[in-house]
């Protein structure tokens, strides 16, 4: 569903991200961790189609981000790291407002924001104005309206910044039951014990570079640290320059 091939963002001074390459199945959870400035966040904007690659191209589901840039867009949930709300708004006219943009038809909309504002928890809150919520409200709302559409992947960036114990549960059950459903879900995280327990593969990033990717027992077998934890594995692999 995803492939992103020798992707690269050169600012002039930094190379933000240089010649990532990926590639993502339909239905599979993959993390992307890495230290802060590593690339995660210019890598996410560009799968987004919001910031433009210096060279290199992203695939989403057949379609050139570049060349069709509506339609893989109309293919993607995409929520940033630090997501704009208008907060005189109530939750539900935010999802009017956002299914407007993804072009939602009017007459499914009703049935499937409710659904999705009491899978998040929020249906209570759904004619409150958006001030009055919470962070992890705020948080889970713009999950909830980045799936209106259905997208077929779901680009995030942090996506359990703000939550508690119980809504990060809430939020892992939803990914889960997401891929079941064959939806591609790309996320970028500083919660290792997150990527750990719900990624089927993860990539680490550092300084611009993809080090290694795979499922922690690959990842393991890279940093040669047997059953070690993710956290362990993580600061082996990009505080060693053999590994880039």
């Amino acid at each position: 569903m995803i492939q992103v091939n020798e992707l690269t963002k050169d600012y002039g001074t930094t190379v933000a991200v240089n010649k990532l390459t990926l590639s993502i199945s339909a239905g599979e959870i993959y993390g992307f961790i890495g230290p802060n400035g590593a690339g995660k966040t210019t890598t996410i904007r560009m799968m987004g189609g919001i910031l433009a690659p210096t060279s290199g191209n992203i695939i989403i589901g057949g379609l050139d981000m570049a060349r069709d840039p509506v339609a893989a867009k109309k293919m993607i949930g995409f929520v940033p790291d630090r997501p704009f709300l208008y907060e005189k708004l109530t939750g539900m006219e935010f999802l009017e407002f956002s299914a407007d943009l993804y072009g939602v038809k009017p007459d499914t909309f009703p049935q499937k924001a409710e659904q999705l504002l009491r899978q998040f928890a929020l249906w209570d809150w759904s004619h409150e104005l958006i001030e009055a919520y919470s962070h992890g409200m705020k948080q889970r709302l713009i999950i909830a309206a980045a799936l209106l559409h259905d997208p077929q992947i779901l680009i995030i960036d942090e996506p359990m910044v703000g939550l508690d114990p119980a809504a990060v549960r809430m939020v892992k059950d939803i990914f889960q039951e997401l891929a079941r459903r064959q939806i591609t879900i790309f996320l970028s995280t500083h919660t290792l014990s997150v990527a750990e327990e719900l990624c089927h593969r993860i990539g680490v990033i550092h300084k611009g570079m993809l080090l290694a990717q795979g499922n922690i027992d690959e990842l393991q077998h890279i940093a040669m640290l047997g059953e070690a934890r993710l956290e362990e594995v993580f600061l082996t692999i990009t505080k060693e320059d053999t590994f880039l």
